[in-house]
This record gives C-alpha cells, sequence and structure tokens, in this order.
C-alpha cells in the first residue's frame, strides 16, 4: 500500500468481492469457489458443458501460444479435421473403439431425416485422421508426416467438474507417421519433453514422467507416456500423454509407403495431446486462501495498476497511471489499468488478489510528485518503492522472480509429499493420510494387485518410473517386481 493510502479493512473489502471456503476446510468447494468468483468458467443449461469466461480463456490462450510455438520450431503443422468420425471408421481399430465406447456421443438424425451410417462427434481423432494419412502417405519421402490440430472434443462423462473433466473441452492432438518404430518412439519422447517444458517452465506445475502400465495405456496404443502433477490436496493429476500407437491404425487403416528399395511397409504412428485440464492443474497447485496466483508467463494481466485518490486525482494520478500502463506495455508486459471509480483501492486489490495478478501498481498523489510506483507480489505480498525511471526494467525481474517462486514452491511440495513404501502396511498407512504420491516396487499384476490397491485404497497405478530398476518384492504381494511404480489417489 503506498503512503497515500488509508487502512482498508481487508475482511471487509474481501467480502464484498465475494467469500471462498478456506482450501484446508473444503478443497473441492475452494476450488470451485475460485473458479466461479474469478470468472473463470460458468455452468451451462447443458449437464457437463462449461463456458470459459475470457478471463480464463485468456490463460489458455497464452498456455496454447506457448505450446504452438514450441510445436511449431520443431516442425509440426496445424491442420483441422471434421468433427463427425463415421462408425464405420471408429470400428477399424477394435481396442481403440472398445476403449471410448462408453463415451461417445452420437449423432443419428441430420434434421428429420435418419442417417445411413450413425457419426460420431469427436472423442479423438485417430480414427478420421488416419484414413486420410492413408491417401497421403504414399512414398518414404513424404515422412515424417507431423500434424497438430486445435479442437474441441465430446466425451460423455457422468461425473464432471470445471476444467478437470467437461463433456467437451479443448485440446490439442497432434498425431504423426513414421518411417521405423525409432523414429516413432523418438517422437513420443520429444514431445513429452515439450510437454513437461511448458508444464514446469511455463505454468510452474511440477510433473513426474513415466510409462503408462498396459491397462492404463491409451486404447490401440503400443505404449503410452505419461506426465503427472500432483494437486495441493494430495491428489494426483495427469496433465498430459503422449502415445507411441506402432503399427495398429497403419494397419487397421493401411498406411503404407514404398521404402527406399521400393519394398511396401506399413507406417509407425504416434498420437499426443494435452487439454484445458492444464487450467485446473494450474489453480489447484499454486491457488491460495486469497484465491488464483498465476504464473506470469500465462496470467491475462501480469500487473495491474491502481490509481490512489487524493489531491489532484484526475489532473495528475490519472494521467500518471495511463502512462505508467503505456509505459510497461511498450516493454512488453501484460498491463492492465483499473481506474473504476466505483470501486475503492481496498476492493480492487482483493479482487485483483482473488483473480491472481501476479504484480500489482499502486500509484497516489505523493508517489507521482516522487516519480515513483509501490509493486507489490501476489505470491508474497512484499512491496517495494520503484522509481518511474526504471520501473519495466523492476517488473521484468519480479515478474520472474515470482515465476521461480512458484515453482520453487511447488516442487517443494511435491517432493515433501513423495513417500516411498516397501510393504502393503505401509502403504495403505500413507494413503489412509495425508495422500500424495507413493513409489513402490510393483509385479505389473494389473488383474488382481492393481484391482487390490484401488479397492483397499483408491489408489492407482499412475505410471511406471523408467529411470528406475525395481529391486525387491511387489509392495503388494511379495512376489519379486518388476517395476517402481508412481501410485496416487487421482483426480
Amino acid at each position: 500500500m503506498s503512503d497515500d493510502q488509508e487502512q482498508h479493512d481487508d475482511e471487509q473489502a474481501g467480502a464484498e468481492v465475494g467469500e471462498i471456503t478456506p482450501r484446508s476446510e473444503d478443497f473441492s468447494r475452494w476450488y470451485l469457489d475460485v473458479v466461479r468468483r474469478a470468472e473463470l468458467a460458468d455452468y451451462t443449461p447443458i449437464k457437463g458443458c462449461m463456458v470459459i469466461r475470457p478471463y480464463g480463456y485468456g490463460i489458455w490462450e497464452h498456455t496454447r501460444d506457448l505450446l504452438d510455438a514450441r510445436l511449431k520450431a520443431t516442425g509440426h503443422q496445424n491442420a483441422y479435421f471434421p468433427l463427425f468420425i463415421p462408425e464405420s471408421y471408429l470400428q477399424k481399430e477394435a481396442e481403440h473403439v472398445e476403449g471410448f465406447a462408453p463415451e461417445v456421443a452420437w449423432v443419428t438424425h441430420g434434421g428429420a431425416n435418419e442417417l445411413e451410417e450413425r457419426l460420431a462427434i469427436r472423442p479423438t481423432s485417430e480414427a478420421i485422421i488416419n484414413s486420410l494419412y492413408s491417401k497421403w502417405v504414399k512414398s518414404w519421402r513424404d515422412l515424417p508426416l507431423l500434424i497438430n490440430q486445435w479442437a474441441n472434443v465430446v466425451r460423455w462423462e457422468k461425473v464432471t467438474r470445471f476444467f478437470l473433466r467437461t463433456t467437451e473441452f479443448l485440446w490439442q492432438e497432434g498425431h504423426t507417421v513414421h518411417a521405423t518404430e525409432e523414429d516413432a518412439e523418438e517422437e513420443v519422447l520429444r514431445i513429452l519433453e515439450i510437454y513437461r517444458s511448458l508444464i514446469e517452465d511455463d505454468l510452474a506445475v511440477p510433473v513426474v514422467t513415466g510409462l503408462k502400465s498396459q491397462g492404463q495405456k491409451f486404447a490401440g496404443a503400443l505404449r503410452t507416456y505419461t506426465l503427472e502433477a500432483l494437486m495441493g490436496d494430495g491428489r494426483a493429476l495427469q496433465a498430459g500423454t503422449s502415445h507411441n500407437l506402432g503399427q495398429n491404425f497403419a494397419k487397421a487403416f493401411n498406411i503404407r509407403f514404398e521404402d527406399q528399395r521400393q519394398q511396401l511397409r506399413y507406417a509407425w504412428t504416434t498420437s499426443w495431446g494435452v487439454t484445458t485440464r492444464l487450467i485446473g492443474a494450474l489453480i489447484m497447485t499454486h491457488g491460495d486462501d486469497k484465491g488464483l496466483q498465476l504464473p506470469p508467463r500465462v496470467a491475462p494481466y501480469q500487473i495491474v495498476i491502481v490509481p490512489i485518490p487524493g489531491k489532484h486525482y484526475l489532473e495528475s494520478v490519472v494521467p500518471a497511471a495511463k502512462s505508467l500502463r503505456d509505459m510497461l506495455v511498450k516493454a512488453g508486459l501484460r498491463a492492465h489499468l483499473d481506474d473504476r471509480e466505483e470501486h475503492t483501492p481496498g476492493w480492487k486489490y482483493n479482487e485483483w488478489e482473488l483473480r491472481g495478478v501476479p504484480l500489482r501498481a499502486e500509484i497516489g498523489p505523493r508517489d507521482v510528485t516522487k516519480g515513483q510506483t509501490v509493486l507489490v507480489r501476489r505470491d508474497n505480498r512484499e512491496k517495494a518503492f520503484v522509481s518511474l525511471d526504471n520501473v519495466a526494467q523492476e517488473a521484468h525481474e519480479l515478474l520472474e522472480s515470482i515465476q521461480q517462486g512458484l515453482l520453487a514452491r511447488a516442487r517443494a511440495f511435491m517432493a515433501d509429499n513423495t513417500r516411498q513404501a516397501a510393504d502393503y502396511a505401509t502403504f495403505q498407512e500413507i494413503m489412509a493420510g495425508p495422500r500424495g504420491f507413493v513409489e513402490a516396487p510393483w509385479c505389473g499384476d494389473e488383474a488382481g494387485e492393481a484391482d487390490r490397491i484401488q479397492e483397499d485404497t483408491s489408489a492407482t497405478v499412475r505410471c511406471l518410473l523408467t529411470d528406475r530398476t525395481a529391486d525387491g518384492p511387489c509392495v503388494v504381494c511379495g512376489k519379486p517386481a518388476k517395476h517402481v511404480a508412481l501410485f496416487a489417489k487421482a483426480y
């Protein structure tokens, strides 16, 4: 608060913006309160479908643009494919259709006329895209084929929650074709690293990467790699996946190419995607009892300017605040001036804290006289009196400090809530208590041990840690372990 601002009752101002349930009291209620009160999303008349409001969509736009740039830098191109998929196409890969059948929404009529063949509303696009790839790929010179699309998807979910699981959601889905298994595997791991960089470096959400077990892999895939994040309540969230589809879809859709020796061969394909679920991950990783805390790299507004009433307010303070905004925008910052006259500065402070803006600039009459502004951080509420001559540089440095601080804090939380279990009693004790990640040796029996773990503790196998070697007996049955697995209760 600048030296021009009178004391404000923060609790009263906060109540005017809207009460938020404390995280420690009810994490689920807190999450819904934050989403709605920060105006990220709202309910619609269609069950399970949300509207993403402008502020929430702004977060998605910045996330999308950062990822899109990474994909294009690695040779991927964007395209768009139909929303509708003929039923016969969806059924060509048996394991794939079986995996998605319970969630598919069907179109049976066009106007008053019944369709000759049902059309699936896109639950994922492997079927329609690979049917076209079979026409486009003829020679080894056509490979690799690297295409991504930004689209919406419909999956008929029984239980929905803002951003985390909705009937319709936004995502990107990449679909690529390669000449060899090695090339396909290299692509899958390249995308996994791109996702890790986006989620950790830009969203400041730490992740564990690993291999999905056979029972948890994508339907129709040879193998699936995953990124698992740990939310503030100790539950895991799958943040993204990258699939090596082997030759399953190539054989189902006849994607063949003539190699350099004029031999006809089946191609190897991949698919991969992240969704608007990332916004949910961001909220649950960084939010606090005041509301959102947005990493600066994806915040719609990186800095909000609040002019402080006083002498010569309209003549000097407001023009100075506008000049400050223009200066920050020119320096490449997403700055917003809140010059609404119907709200007090204290009310604005609480509202923008609720919305998670990383940095606040306060400027009043004395600040104008001194040629300064007061910068206040959202993450730790530290204040700095900064000269207007170098405010842009100071703001850039503070925003980078906030970005790195959020990631460091989230990494510390993950480390504090990742535990090892060598026996089943310890495993159950952890899951009954603080939750979090549990690393444990596992024999890989999904029909037996994995089901037992889920029945006893509600935990699931999140991934197999490919950088670890199993040593000792399985945590559940005592048989020799084949993997070190990561377990958690999950969204």
